[in-house]
């Protein structure tokens, strides 16, 4: 979505979740002992970059191991780095450690349409506590138990941050409390969106805001976090971190192929149902349309259909 919404006069600022636990920003949290993950925060620069398909291939570049036969594998070198994070962590180093200044170095690098800020400069991790009684913590964890686990599993009771009162990123705060549309979405609803809204200063910010607050909810269910939702679950949870409704919903209605249906259906994932009688008691205004892509081999939103159902009488 951001990388279509820069193709349009406004004003971005995508604020990024702070929890991913897995891949190369694992690693430098490992290597690093005070160091936040620079995954997302990658991701996001290089979807509003401007300055060419060369800058977004050096910050995407993954450095995979080629094994030779009989040889150890071992955890050292730059095996499994992105080289998007190695450079965010030496933007880093060069500023003092001042990820803010790391990022609009990397911004200036990348010729972005629009600011990227971290939720929070704390490193922190998303737990969730099951119905069983047992919590599961960490971002892939949580995010990877439905693949792991092909069979029933208990389902997520909550949702909370360790630790619990991390501070809100000062220019997030600010970018929400400046907005004329706040987006919340697409993604993965318990390790993607809810982690943000975990960080009190941010829901707070949000609830407090002027701007129309959209929610794009999820095409899919996922296995082991929303089995078996309706729209109207999205939404739900959504209300409840976030402490307040959302002024409108954006859901999709549109067919999807015989085959992809069948490949989802074995991941125990399947369509979220539009149920726009429970969604009308919740939300004032519901978009319900064809928002996803057609003729693709996952399951996603259509960014130019996307765009179009949240800017309807802007540009079109």
């Amino acid at each position: 979505m951001l990388s279509h919404l820069k193709k349009y006069p406004f004003n971005i600022t995508a604020v990024v979740t702070m929890s991913d636990s897995g891949g190369s920003s694992r690693k430098l949290m490992d290597e690093f002992r005070r160091q936040v993950p620079l995954g997302d925060l990658r991701q996001s620069l290089v979807a509003l970059a401007r300055n060419g398909a060369l800058w977004r291939e050096i910050f995407m570049h993954r450095f995979e191991r080629v094994e030779e036969p009989g040889e150890i594998a071992t955890g050292g070198g730059v095996a499994g780095h992105s080289l998007g994070n190695l450079i965010l962590k030496g933007l880093q180093d060069i500023n003092n450690d001042d990820l803010l200044l790391a990022i609009e170095d990397a911004q200036e690098l990348l010729d972005t349409a629009g600011n990227v800020v971290p939720v929070t400069l704390e490193r922190t991790t998303i737990c969730a506590d099951l119905e069983d009684g047992s919590t599961i913590c960490g971002e892939t964890e949580i995010d990877t138990r439905g693949e792991k686990n092909p069979g029933p599993l208990s389902s997520i009771k909550g949702l909370r941050l360790v630790p619990e009162h991390a501070q809100g990123c000062t220019q997030a705060i600010r970018a929400i409390r400046r907005a004329d549309t706040i987006i919340i979405g697409p993604g993965d609803l318990y390790t993607s969106l809810l982690p943000n809204l975990l960080v009190k200063d941010i829901a707070r910010a949000v609830r407090e805001s002027d701007a129309e607050k959209v929610y794009a909810c999820n095409l899919m269910t996922k296995h082991g976090e929303t089995d078996s939702y309706k729209a109207s679950d999205f939404v739900n949870v959504i209300h409840h971190y976030l402490g307040a409704r959302v002024d409108r919903v954006l859901v999709n209605d549109g067919p999807f192929p015989p085959d992809l249906l069948k490949m989802y259906a074995e991941k125990q994932s399947e369509p979220v149902v539009a149920d726009r009688s429970r969604l009308a008691r919740l939300v004032p205004n519901i978009v319900i349309e064809h928002l996803n892509l057609e003729d693709d081999s996952l399951a996603r939103h259509d960014p130019e259909r996307l765009v179009r159902a949240l800017f309807p009488s802007e540009f079109f």
